[in-house]
């Protein structure tokens, strides 16, 4: 029990993702809602409305996710370094959490540079996940 404890940071980081995802899920939703949109139509391409930004939020979201989740997984279980999971672990989300209110609030480059940040923690969670396969 004591070596997964040295996760602490990793698991509080998923956690966080968990709640962010389901947080942009209600939005999305509620957004959807509140524009009249009919469920299952594609929304349409116009960043001046609020649903469309909420919905690719959620949506790029979704494409990076199961990375993060397969990596933490995977570094966790092949006891990779507790100090640097939990630290990439936790700047991805912070990006992704940053990611989310600048699409929200449609601001472009912040938006970008966000982005770009959260796949290079992404990356750094690899390269140690892939350090405690080859131990």
């Amino acid at each position: 029990m004591e070596e997964i404890a040295a996760y602490h940071q990793t698991g509080l980081a998923m956690g966080i993702a968990g709640g962010l995802l389901f947080l942009q899920l209600l939005v999305t939703d509620l957004a959807g809602l509140r524009a009249g949109h009919i469920p299952g139509a594609p929304v349409p391409t116009d960043h001046a409305r609020f649903v469309f930004r909420a919905t690719r939020a959620t949506a790029n979201m979704n494409e990076s996710v199961a990375i993060f989740i397969l990596f933490t997984l995977i570094g966790i279980l092949s006891k990779s370094d507790p100090l640097w999971l939990g630290r990439m672990a936790t700047l991805y989300v912070a990006m992704r959490g940053a990611y989310m209110l600048c699409y929200w609030f449609n601001i472009k480059l912040a938006r970008s540079v966000f982005f770009g940040i959260s796949l290079l923690a992404l990356l750094g969670l690899g390269v140690v996940m892939a350090g405690g396969l080859i131990h």
